[in-house]
């Protein structure tokens, strides 16, 4: 009878623990990490990196099952993660600080009060061409230069950085003319001389001819170091779910660092999502992101204080309650990871 009821008891706790790990593994199943992101395929641009770290099985490999949520705009984005309809969300650095800053302090919850986390995309990819009879940015000076409109983010930038190369926006005639694509149709058609635009956009241009990159990307970045895009979650989620916030992190690091080592491995697993332009186009695409890619989580407290002085100087944010950098950004989860895989050294100085 003995040896019966331990077998039982033996043939009992088999069954307990099977359906414990049925059930963890059920609610596993169950309950994805969900990322809501605002392009529907990913991106010619490193933040690609989060529909590519599903496809590539990162974010599995790292225990962690991610699901990506596709919204049309930052602000659907923003409304969706607030909602609950997600874990970690895709935006502006510009909408999380109007969020941080219309919010009344010290009466946000822990769902409505975001942290950014990460950034895998941190840099916008603009460069600035011209006609190539335009040697250096100073013989810009009497010249036309197309932008956006007066105001716009292209515009703004593109201060900073010709400023940081002595020519003032007063010196040229600025006219605008809205989407880079029309801007860039401009200058090879000779209506203008000089432009900013992506290098996606500059790459797409099939005849060069007579025209030049006078500011490379890195160098544009460089004089202008705002950030674009940051991944934000909750407080509740850090509080909650912070494991899955560095499985996350960690493998959005473990990809960027891949594709910073070998360029070629991103052009060839996005060719399915661009066919039109080539193996090749997206080579030159993939080299000259060689200085974006996030291999330190993106978070340098130097560039975000800069975008955030820089956003706050615009006519939004006139009126807006100001916020401490502290106050909208963790650096705890990238600092953890970091621990963990080390610095890479050269590329996406993580400043504190």
């Amino acid at each position: 009878n003995g040896r019966i009821w331990m077998k039982k008891s033996i043939i009992i706790k088999a069954i307990i623990s099977g359906a414990t790990y049925l059930a963890i593994t059920f609610a596993a199943q169950a309950d994805p990490f969900r990322i809501i992101v605002t392009h529907l395929q990913p991106p010619l641009v490193p933040n690609s990196v989060m529909d590519l770290a599903v496809d590539l099985g990162y974010f599995s490999r790292e225990g962690i099952d991610v699901e990506i949520i596709r919204v049309n705009q930052t602000p659907l984005a923003l409304a969706a993660l607030l909602a609950g309809e997600g874990d970690m969300a895709n935006i502006s650095v510009e909408t999380i600080l109007q969020q941080r800053a219309q919010s009344v302090k010290g009466q946000l919850t822990k769902t409505s009060a975001l942290k950014a986390v990460t950034s895998p995309n941190k840099s916008l990819p603009f460069l600035i061409a011209s006609k190539d009879d335009i040697a250096s940015p100073a013989d810009l000076v009497g010249r036309t230069f197309g932008v956006g409109r007066i105001g716009s983010l292209d515009y703004g930038l593109s201060t900073f950085v010709l400023e940081a190369n002595g020519v003032s926006m007063d010196s040229m005639e600025i006219v605008g003319l809205g989407q880079p694509s029309v801007r860039a149709q401009a200058l090879v058609a000779g209506q203008i001389d000089a432009t900013t635009m992506s290098i996606g956009t500059w790459l797409s241009i099939p005849d060069k001819s007579g025209i030049a990159i006078l500011i490379p990307a890195d160098e544009y970045f460089e004089n202008a170091p705002v950030v674009n895009k940051v991944n934000v979650v909750s407080n509740k989620t850090l509080e909650t779910r912070r494991e899955d916030v560095l499985a996350v992190v960690r493998a959005l690091i473990k990809i960027s660092r891949d594709f910073a080592n070998d360029p070629d491995a991103w052009a060839n697993v996005m060719v399915p999502y661009a066919p039109e332009l080539g193996i090749e186009t997206l080579r030159k695409l993939a080299a000259s992101f060689a200085a974006d890619w996030s291999v330190n989580g993106g978070l340098g407290r130097t560039q975000l204080e800069f975008t955030q002085e820089w956003i706050y100087k615009s006519d939004d944010f006139k009126d807006a309650e100001p916020v401490h950098i502290d106050d909208w950004v963790d650096f705890t989860v990238v600092d953890e990871v970091l621990t963990e895989l080390g610095t890479q050294a050269n590329l996406d100085s993580p400043s504190r």
